[in-house]
Order: structure tokens, then sequence, then C-alpha cells
């Protein structure tokens, strides 16, 4: 048998090559690349459109920072109603909410420096986070105390009343009614030490109480340690759309891509 291959029978034995090099597309415009290129975040990509992606990259600064902590604030207290009221409404204080607060955290962060992430942002992201879903848990408390006391004093109004018999002159003059004037100071001293705790003094407690609350719901072991996991999840979902999201650029590249195996 001949091995003559000039009738350009294909030889399954060898490989055999293009002899025109594969083209190469820019993943940004779309068009065939002829000269030099870059690869973008692993992504092949042309002079052009190289420099343009370098020129509109988010920059960090200050104005970008406060712009985007000021709309994580805004989202921190959306994430806290948010959870209020669910709270509130379902009754159910389930804290997968968290989750929907870490995102809207992330999300507010990114959208007001426009792009721009680092390890501020993850910061404040976080600070954000857990201070909505933690002080969350002071309102609730206090929905769920105020509903208590109403319940027990409706229940207090419903019950009969206790039969009281009349008491004889003799007994009253045995037991003389204490004069009003040693009465009041008796009253003033009781009712003392409330008064003396400010509006500033009871809600700075009431903040510590709150932001402690995730590490106080750890006595009951089981259903806090599986809230401060999924707190730690939305925690760390904030965390992540705030990251730094950089160009990561390597070329120039002037060779063709290889040759396609046929």
């Amino acid at each position: 048998m001949s091995n003559d291959t000039s009738s350009g029978t294909p030889q399954f034995g060898k490989a055999e090559y293009s002899a025109k090099p594969a083209e190469v597309t820019c993943s940004s415009c779309r068009q065939k690349i002829s000269a030099t290129w870059y690869r973008v975040n692993g992504a092949p990509t042309c002079a052009d459109c190289t420099r343009r992606l370098q020129e509109e990259a988010p920059k960090d600064s200050h104005g970008a920072f406060v712009r985007g902590l000021l709309f994580g604030v805004g989202a921190a207290i959306v994430g806290f109603i948010l959870y209020v009221v669910f709270a509130l409404t379902t009754g159910l204080v389930i804290g997968y909410v968290s989750l929907a607060v870490g995102y809207l955290v992330g999300k507010g962060i990114a959208l007001g420096s426009r792009g721009v992430g680092g390890r501020r942002y993850q910061i404040a992201a976080v600070v954000l986070t857990y201070m909505a879903v933690s002080l969350a848990a002071v309102p609730i408390a206090i929905s769920l105390q105020v509903k208590h006391k109403s319940e027990k004093e409706q229940t207090q109004a419903s019950a009969p009343a206790s039969v009281t018999t009349p008491s004889s002159p003799n007994d009253s003059a045995a037991e003389p009614a204490a004069p009003a004037s040693a009465a009041a100071p008796a009253a003033a001293g009781a009712e003392a030490p409330a008064a003396r705790m400010s509006f500033g003094k009871a809600l700075g407690m009431l903040t510590l109480l709150g932001l402690a609350s995730p590490f106080l719901e750890l006595a009951d072991p089981m259903h806090g340690i599986i809230g401060l996991i999924i707190l730690l999840v939305g925690i760390r979902i904030a965390w992540q759309l705030t990251a730094a999201k950089p160009l990561e650029i390597s070329g120039p590249i002037d060779k063709p891509a290889p040759a396609v195996a046929r």
C-alpha cells in the first residue's frame, strides 16, 4: 500500500493543524482582535476596550465611602423595620430575615459607592447588619411585654370580685387610718428609684441589651446557636457584596491564539 499523502486524504495517525491561526474575539466589543490584546479578568479584550475599562473602573474616594455609608444606614433602617414588622405581624421571630437584612445593607452600600468596594466598606456592612438585626429585638420585646401586661389586666378585670364583709365600728377604731402626710412620703419613696432613671439612661440600657441579644439568646442553646449562625450568614452576604472588584489585567499579548487541532 502506498503511503503517499499528496491526495489530501486525512491521515488519522497524526494530528493536522490549520495553517490559519484561530481568531480571538474581544469579550467586550465582540470584535475580532487582529493586533495586540489583553486578558481582563481572564477574558480576551482588545487594547481599546482595555483602556476604556480602566478609565470607567470605579475609584475609591472619601465621597464614595460617605455615599456608601449613608445608603448603608438607610438600608439598615429598612432592614430593621422589615424585621420588626415581620415579627409583630406574624408573631414569629425567624432568624432567616437576617439574610434579607444583610443583602439590603450590602446592596445599599454598593449602590451608594457606585460599585466601589474594599475593606472599610465591608466593615461598615458588617456593623450595620449586626446592629439592624440585634436592635430589632428591643421593640419586639417591648411589644410582647405590653401585650402580656394587657392580657394580664384583662384577665384580672374579668375575674369575679371577691366578697368583703363589712367592718365593725370597733375595727375602725382599733386600726385608725394612717395620716395622709405619712402616706405621701412613703409613696414618694417607693417611686423614687423609678424616677431616678432618665430617658437617656433607659435608652442606653435598651440599646446595650439589644446589641447583646444574639448572645443572650444562647440561654436557650439550640435556638440561640441557630439564630447566631443565620446572623453570621447574613453578615457574610453583606461582606461579599461590598468586596473590592479590581480589574485583573495581563498583557499585552502579541501572539495569536494557538491553532486548533482537527
